[in-house]
């Protein structure tokens, strides 16, 4: 699902630009976001498109994208994604800021297919989603095997994205009979290249 957020939020702000500023106009947009994220269906991705918004200044970026993500990293929507995209350079700046203050990623998509992390991610998980975004998919074995990892480390890896939120998962039955869980990028098409100069 994609909400636009320009039509979403254009009764919460006066005149006819759509400015994000102040955490009374944050706290009014998250309401309107989280209540969009409760309507999804389990496993479901929400596309955040800022294309036509104006200024999202850091108070409102804290109280509204800092203040959701804690709590759908918390799981109070439950087994739901969000990521970000139409996000100009000013509005990077402040969202990355407010993000990483709060030690709290989030996961931005162009539509050339690139993207980047908001935010604050380790190395080690910036690169492990590089290759789940660039596989499409990858399993803890298959990880394993592609960065020579224990098999321990590689399942806290995968786990980590997933109570991130930067990736979904599923279950799916393995030759034996056993099951493991498949996790799986939330980049549309084939994932393009990886922005990497933010650190976490």
């Amino acid at each position: 699902m994609q909400l636009v957020v320009r039509e979403a939020c254009r009764n919460l702000v006066a005149g006819d630009a759509v400015h994000l500023v102040t955490r009374e106009t944050g706290q009014a947009v998250r309401s309107v976001i989280a209540r969009e994220i409760g309507a999804l269906t389990a496993g479901e991705v929400m596309t955040l498109d800022f294309s036509g918004v104006g200024i999202i200044d850091f108070s409102c970026a804290d109280e509204c994208l800092a203040k959701l993500l804690t709590r759908l990293i918390a799981g109070e929507y439950g087994e739901k994604y969000l990521r970000l995209t139409g996000l100009g350079e000013s509005q990077r700046e402040n969202i990355h800021v407010a993000l990483e203050r709060k030690r709290l990623p989030a996961l931005l998509v162009q539509p050339d297919g690139s993207w980047d992390c908001l935010g604050t991610i380790t190395p080690h998980l910036r690169e492990t989603l590089r290759h789940i975004v660039a596989r499409h998919r990858i399993s803890a074995r298959e990880l394993m095997k592609l960065l020579d990892l224990e098999l321990t480390a590689a399942s806290t890896r995968l786990g980590s994205l997933h109570r991130l939120r930067l990736v979904s998962r599923r279950e799916r039955t393995i030759g034996d009979g056993g099951r493991e869980f498949v996790y799986e990028g939330l980049v549309p098409g084939n994932g393009g290249a990886a922005g990497g100069a933010r650190r976490g």
